[in-house]
């Protein structure tokens, strides 16, 4: 088939109103990703959408034993929640070692980052409805407290956690009547008024937080929040505020959960953001660049003795994930150690959030420049603006990603180079 027929074929069958190109995974070097429609090259800064870690035909990936493994083991799927192989078993190994790393004690995995944050919450109410029962406070535990501008995913319980600005991702679904607090996120650069008043926005959100529970005593099974709101507009958070969400859920008994789907395995120069946060959630969910998808919890839920992880087929899947897919995440991690990407990231994004800055100071065009890591993003004057930006550097050879009502963020792979910075950085200043 023809590259210029893809669409058009698409089209018959499916709602193909994706990045107008057609992926050349032969002719994609690094952070260059090749349009076989165009014959172009486009400076990759959307990672298909945040969750490729390693830039394209990395030479550790390109080996042909590498290649001839995942070949071999792509002819069949095994139900890996009861058939158990080697390989799966060295891949989970390196997700423990080389991800994980000590920080939690229970893993599940599931394919889809919504169905890591769907079996989170099922942890959670599991642990919240046990612990009532044994109080003598009845089947109580079904209600999560979440944010404003949150994006936990399309499906199940999560419908009634996303609310982003785009509604045509949650409309008319059914959806459970949560507790939905107002979300202080700062802004930047931070200085003595945005602090004075993030603070007072904080102080709101608690109070909110303080009436949900009262309002709905036993009943809280969990908190959840992204340490940086990802879709809903890279919305950062201060320690301060993450802190005292960990004390509020060690205090009325719920557990605190971080949606790491975006900000994890990474991107923000830690492999979780929790990590330099200050504040240690009780379950994270992962997805997107881990390849896999699930939660991992601390010791926290053993307070219930048959908890989720204990006592079988409270959660499950058929796959329990795809071995093809353990053994490229196994790979990924490998390569992301050996070659200190992580670190990568945190030195690279620095440099682009500095060069952003001056941008901003030195144009007026662009404002609220920040990131952790190469987690990045800056405003527009309007939505319209950044719609058009975003055309403009698609035409002049970057794809990147919007979120938020006006904001552009930036997702490169780990392994993202000075050179690519450099392009990026022309780019932006070409388009704004």
């Amino acid at each position: 088939m023809n590259a210029s027929e893809v669409k058009s074929t698409l089209s018959k069958y499916i709602l193909a109103d994706g990045i107008d190109i057609v992926w050349d995974l032969d002719r994609s070097h690094g952070s260059q990703i090749f349009d076989a429609k165009s014959q172009k090259s486009f400076l990759d800064l959307f990672s298909f959408f945040a969750s490729q870690p390693i830039a394209f035909n990395h030479p550790k990936l390109a080996t042909k034993e590498f290649k001839e493994k995942l070949g071999h083991f792509a002819i069949h799927r095994p139900s890996l929640s009861d058939v158990y192989t080697v390989e799966f078993a060295e891949a989970v190994d390196t997700f423990g070692r080389l991800a994980i790393r000590g920080h939690f004690d229970h893993l599940f995995f599931v394919e889809g980052g919504t169905l890591g944050v769907e079996n989170a919450l099922k942890v959670a109410f599991d642990w919240k409805v046990r612990k009532n029962i044994a109080n003598g406070v009845g089947e109580n535990g079904s209600k999560v407290i979440h944010f404003q501008k949150a994006f936990h995913g399309r499906s199940g319980y999560t419908l009634s956690l996303t609310n982003t600005a785009d509604p045509r991702k949650h409309m008319y679904f059914p959806k459970f009547d949560w507790p939905r607090i107002s979300s202080p996120a700062l802004t930047f650069p931070i200085n003595e008024a945005s602090l004075a008043q993030v603070t007072q926005l904080e102080e709101r959100a608690i109070h909110e937080i303080e009436s949900a529970l009262q309002n709905n005593p036993n009943d809280i099974a969990a908190l959840i929040i992204e340490p940086i709101q990802a879709e809903g507009g890279d919305r950062h958070f201060r320690t301060e505020f993450l802190q005292t969400l960990r004390k509020l859920a060690d205090d009325h008994e719920f557990l605190l959960i971080f949606d790491e789907v975006q900000t994890g395995f990474g991107l923000t120069g830690t492999m979780w953001a929790f990590e330099q946060l200050g504040v240690k959630p009780d379950l994270i969910s992962f997805g997107k660049k881990a390849q896999v998808a699930g939660c991992a919890s601390t010791s926290r839920v053993d307070e219930v003795e048959k908890n989720v992880f204990h006592e079988s087929s409270r959660i499950n899947s058929t796959w329990g994930g795809n071995l093809v897919d353990f053994m490229r995440v196994q790979k990924y991690l490998e390569i992301i150690e050996e070659d200190g990407l992580v670190q990568n990231a945190s030195l690279i994004g620095e440099h682009i959030v500095s060069e952003l800055r001056d941008i901003a100071e030195s144009t007026g065009k662009i404002s609220n420049v920040r990131g952790r890591g190469l987690m990045i993003a800056f405003d527009l004057p309007s939505t319209d603006t950044r719609n058009q930006v975003k055309q403009t550097m698609f035409n002049n050879g970057a794809m990147i990603l919007p979120c938020g009502e006006k904001s552009l963020r930036l997702r490169p792979h780990l392994d993202f180079t000075k050179e690519d910075a450099a392009q990026a950085l022309s780019i932006i200043k070409a388009s704004i």
